[in-house]
């Protein structure tokens, strides 16, 4: 399975020694050319899960859930970038918590 992440340079530097590929994105331009490189049908390599930080997908907001409605891969999952969990955003636990009515 081919993973992507888009993030701050530290977080892709880390995923990069993990063996995933990415790109670093600082403002909405850069994170804006990486997603749609990421999400074309026409990309040699066939990205199934792309890895966001909060950050990045806050930028992409309306793109990120445009991608999310017409539910193709890759998968987008959102990860806390270096400063951790954006204030007022809920957690995966939290988002599950809500849909399922269990604690995890």
């Amino acid at each position: 399975m081919e993973y992507f992440v888009i993030g701050e340079r530290e977080i892709v530097l880390g995923f990069m020694l993990a063996g995933v590929k990415g790109q670093v994105a600082d403002n909405r331009t850069a994170a804006l050319d990486a997603f749609n490189a990421a999400t074309n049908d026409l990309s040699a390599e066939k990205i199934k899960v792309l890895i966001l930080t909060e950050d990045v997908s806050d930028m992409l907001a309306e793109e990120v859930k445009r991608w999310q409605m017409k539910g193709k891969a890759p998968l987008i999952v959102e990860i806390p970038g270096l400063g951790g969990h954006i204030k007022g955003r809920k957690s995966l636990s939290d988002a599950i918590r809500e849909a399922v009515g269990i604690q995890i």
